[in-house]
Parts: structure tokens; sequence; C-alpha cells
């Protein structure tokens, strides 16, 4: 089949989102025939940012449309406030996108559009072309999620406009979709239940097992916790904040030596000012988070708001790190509490479970050799991109049955 895959951002394992858009792509590519139009921060000065030789053979052609980035996004989300219209989905799905895409489906013919997430997916297709929603979150409920959290007045407000905005138009993109994917069976009753009708498939996230491989108990700092994820991203800085806040100074009353590396790029000004804490260091943007977490003795996922499942939770554990999550934290990822991680809400109760496990290491080496056995078995890319290919091969099937009995009525009517 002939797929063009849609993103707001150039895939890349680099972080969340990037990390799923690049797998499937390999994944695609290895079966199918694949072109890409990806959105590019028009405020952005990396270069980097743009290149795309990571994607050499797997996608052909590529075509990147300039947008704005962070530069005026909140004067931004008070216009979209003021239109009564979702800035996400104003944000990731342009007009300025409208031309580039309707150009490439003029140029030839795709059997199927896969768009990253609803909020890429406001644009028309040709008919008889098949259209897959990948939701790797769902968008209104992390919405929704962070207005119930947040205690900030400003925020809140917003978080219930956006709500408000998004919610219904998110879920008629998918009810308009031929097909949706869903990270976890949860999200897959979720939308089942709303879209009746539409047919909706769990694509697990994944983690390359290739690439975050089991530290050897040497490489452990003894004392130190790692925190690894995108910090311009709320949830995952209001994570940060509340551990902060709540658990580490609980830590280093009982570990003095204790050491915490906030590993991420953009971390904003409140994460940044972390590192004035006693054994705290915020990294800012790295190469790679495989060294930080080979280094840690516990990684920890102290999130309050999620959606979909966390990558940084399978890319721990794919480094034999023992984990402390909370329930959000690990939702929708099929670990059991105490097996493959422990799973404390209660901030004294997560610090305690730090603090137990890093005067541990033989629980913490038998959380991370647990761990290491479940992604194995369950988490890797290859496994976990199958069901994506199963869509495109239901949907080639149908057109193909259709393509079959509209020939074999030709053929009675006489008219081939």
């Amino acid at each position: 089949m002939n797929v063009l895959v849609v993103c707001s951002r150039i895939p890349r394992p680099t972080w969340g989102a990037g990390t799923r858009n690049y797998a499937l792509l390999r994944a695609l590519a290895a079966r199918h025939r694949v072109a890409l139009l990806a959105l590019v921060d028009g405020d952005d000065p990396d270069l980097v940012a743009r290149d795309t030789s990571h994607l050499a053979g797997l996608a052909s052609p590529i075509r990147l449309v300039q947008v704005p980035g962070g530069h005026g996004k909140r004067l931004r989300q008070l216009a979209a406030v003021a239109r009564g219209r979702s800035y996400q989905l104003d944000e990731c799905s342009p007009r300025t996108a409208a031309a580039p895409l309707a150009e490439l489906l003029a140029a030839e013919h795709f059997d199927a559009v896969l768009f990253e997430s609803a909020l890429t997916a406001g644009y028309p297709v040709p008919s008889g072309t098949h259209v897959i929603v990948d939701q790797h979150n769902l968008e209104y409920e992390l919405v929704r999620r962070t207005f119930e959290q947040e205690r900030n007045g400003p925020r809140k407000w917003y978080a219930a406009l956006e709500y408000r905005a998004l919610c219904s138009a998110e879920l008629e993109r998918c009810r308009r979709a031929d097909a949706v994917t869903v990270t976890s069976e949860r999200e897959r009753r979720i939308l089942a239940e709303l879209l009746p009708g539409t047919p909706v498939a769990v694509v697990p996230n994944g983690v390359d097992v290739g690439a975050f491989t089991p530290a050897a108990p040497e490489e452990e700092v003894p004392g130190r916790v790692v925190f690894t994820g995108t910090l311009g991203y709320h949830p995952n800085v209001q994570a940060v904040l509340h551990f902060a806040r709540a658990c580490w100074p609980r830590i280093r009353a009982e570990l003095p030596d204790a050491e915490w590396q906030v590993v991420g790029s953009y971390p904003p000004a409140e994460v940044q000012r972390l590192a004035e804490l006693p054994g705290v260091t915020v990294t800012g943007t790295v190469p790679a988070v495989q060294p930080y977490l080979r280094a840690a003795s516990v990684a920890v996922v102290p999130l309050l708001v999620g959606g979909g499942t966390r990558l940084k939770i399978l890319e721990a554990l794919a480094t034999g790190k023992a984990v402390v999550t909370t329930a959000v934290g690990c939702e929708g990822l099929a670990l059991t509490p105490g097996e493959h991680a422990l799973i404390e809400d209660d901030p004294d109760a997560f610090a305690a479970a730090v603090v137990a496990l890093l005067r541990d290491p033989a629980r913490r080496a038998a959380l991370g050799a647990a761990g290491r056995a479940l992604v194995e078995a369950r988490y890797g890319w290859e496994r976990c991109a199958e069901p994506l290919l199963a869509v495109l091969e239901t949907l080639g099937a149908a057109e193909r049955g259709r393509a079959g009995t509209e020939t074999a009525v030709g053929v009675r009517g006489g008219r081939i």
C-alpha cells in the first residue's frame, strides 16, 4: 500500500510522541511505500531539529511545513479562547499545511493517510483514501485531568475552556476516520463506547530493546535518582515540581547524600531553579537519555496527569532500572505492582519507596530484571507495531473485496 503519514513534528526517537511516530514509520516502511508531511517549528533556530537524514530510506517524499513555534504562544492561546476554538487543534492542523498536504494527495494516489492524533487530522482527503488516526493520547482527557489537578487559577481557567473547545471536535475527527488506534485497552474501551461503529485497535507504546539495555551493577551511582522526560510538556513539569516539593526533602532527610537528576529538553525557569536544591541537577537537552538511566539507582515517574502510556517507564524498565511511579504514571501498562515497579500515589509513601530501594540493591536488581523481562516479552517495537500493520491489511482487504465485487457486477452487466 501507499501510505502518507502526517505528523505535528518530525518523527525522531528523542522524545515521547516523536519516538512512537518514528517507530511506527519504520514498521510501515518495512512493508509499504511511505511518504511524510511534518510540521516544523518556525521559531527554532536549531537546524538539527529540521534534519531528516535519519529518515533516509523510510519515507519519500518528505515535505516539511513551517509553522509558528513557542514565540507568541500565550497570545495565540488567548486568541483561540476569544474565538471559542481549541488552541491545540489550530496549532497541530494549521491552515498553512492545507495546501502542501493537498499537493501531496493530488500528486499521487495514497491508499491511506495516517494522522498522528486527531489534532493533526483536520484536513480533507480524496474519496477512496482511508484515514487512520493514531491517538497516542486522548487529548481531551489529558486537558480535563489537567483542569481537575491544577491549582493555578489562570491555568485551570484555560484548561476548562480548552477542554470545551477540544472534546467534541477531537471525537468527531475520530468518528470520521476509517480506523483509530490507541495505546492501551483502557482507551480502546473508552472510544469504543463513545464512537460506536468506528474500529478502534490497540497499538501499544514500545521500546527499542536493543538501544536500551540493562546496566551493569557497577555502572549505578549509589543514591542517584533520575527523572527523564520532555520538559516542554506540562504534565512532566508538574510531576518534577511536585516531586521536588513533596518527596525530595523527605528523601534527603533520610539519605543526605542522595542525588536527583532531572533529564529533559526545554526545562522552563521553574524547573531550572530546582538545581538550587541540595543534590539536584537539571541537565537540559542531552544527546541521549541512556547514560543517565544506566547511572541511576532508581527511576521516578511521579506523574499526576497523563494520557496514553509512558515511554519513560518502558525505557527505564528496558535499562533494568527499579521504577517508582504513580498509578497515573503507569496507567495502561501491564505492570504488576511490587513485581515490575513500585506504585505509590501518596507523597510520603512515594518518598519512602524511593528510600527503601536506594538502601536495597537486591530489591532493585529483582525489580529491574522483572521489568526487563516484561519489555522483552511484550513491549519491543516490532511486536507493538504489528496491530497497526494489521489495521492496514484489514482496510486493504476490504478495498480489494469491494473492487472484486464491482468487477464481478461489471462483468455480469456486460460493462467490461
